[in-house]
């Protein structure tokens, strides 16, 4: 028998430590081990990495991690109620796991990962998007990680994966498609988790580019591009006026119309718009 097979039952163990979710927390646990392996090995080969989870819980996915050849896991929880239950999985796998407590959005993770390193999380609600941009605009590239296997809301991993022209194109495509390569792996559905949410889920595995697609200045391709998309249906020169006072010249000068729209332009104009900004 395995050490995965020696843990209880996630169902028992969210009984045993009174875990009810937290909808304040962004909190929606996923109690199908068979799943949670799934989802780690969408990850890729973990063999001699280390992995960043945001957001355990009461670990089943943590489990599927280790259980799948992860070599040292790094669990990042804020809600102190799951800390027994980790403590459960981290004496099953000695000095393999490490738990800190404490928010994702405030803690240097690096200090306490080796790489190569990989990133897997079913993220709470309330962070995922913030942290997913924070990953993807660091200010060097490659980046820390490898790879991120990350658990969204359907409508945000649509947003992720999105082509110019659809309804979901925007901020989150282009930083996206910029610097990784993306893809959704696996759809699941609102029972899979315990409670149930209002709307489905989906994997995303993203996969670092070893340069970006375009060159652009990371914090200045954001700050485009969160502004031509803040008012979706305005042409780029009006809501584009406030990013630079000059900013139907620079439009021009990065081949774009400064009567198009920003679901209009694909990544490699924007990457464009932003160097052009980006010139005193």
């Amino acid at each position: 028998m395995s050490v995965f097979d020696t843990l209880p039952p996630l169902r028992d163990v969210i009984a045993d430590h009174g875990l009810r979710a937290r909808k304040s927390m962004g909190q929606n646990f996923l109690l199908d081990l068979n799943l949670t392996s799934k989802i780690a090995r969408q990850a890729g080969d973990l063999t001699g990495c280390d992995v960043l989870e945001i957001g355990p819980g009461p670990g089943g996915l943590t489990r599927g991690l280790l259980s799948e050849g992860a070599r040292h896991v790094l669990a990042i929880e804020k809600d102190a109620r799951c800390l027994p239950a980790l403590a459960q999985v981290a004496a099953a796998y000695p000095e393999r796991l490490t738990v800190l407590e404490g928010d994702a959005l405030e803690i240097d993770p690096l200090v306490h990962l080796t790489p190569p390193i990989r990133v897997a999380a079913n993220l709470p609600y309330n962070v995922g998007t913030e942290l997913l941009v924070r990953w993807l605009t660091p200010k060097e590239w490659p980046p820390f990680w490898q790879s991120l296997t990350l658990m969204f809301q359907r409508e945000v991993a649509e947003r992720i994966v999105a082509a110019p022209g659809s309804k979901t194109y925007g901020r989150l495509a282009i930083l996206a498609q910029w610097r990784s390569d993306a893809r959704i792996v696996l759809q699941l559905p609102p029972e899979a988790f315990t409670p149930p949410p209002k709307v489905s889920s989906s994997v995303v595995h993203l996969t670092a580019l070893a340069e970006p697609r375009f060159p652009a200045d990371a914090q200045i391709l954001s700050r485009v591009v969160a502004a031509a998309f803040n008012q979706r249906r305005k042409m780029l020169r009006a809501a584009l006026k406030g990013v630079a006072p000059d900013i139907e010249d620079r439009l021009i000068a990065a081949g774009l119309k400064p009567t198009d729209r920003a679901e209009q332009v694909p990544l490699e104009g924007f990457c464009a718009l932003a160097r052009a900004v980006a010139q005193t």
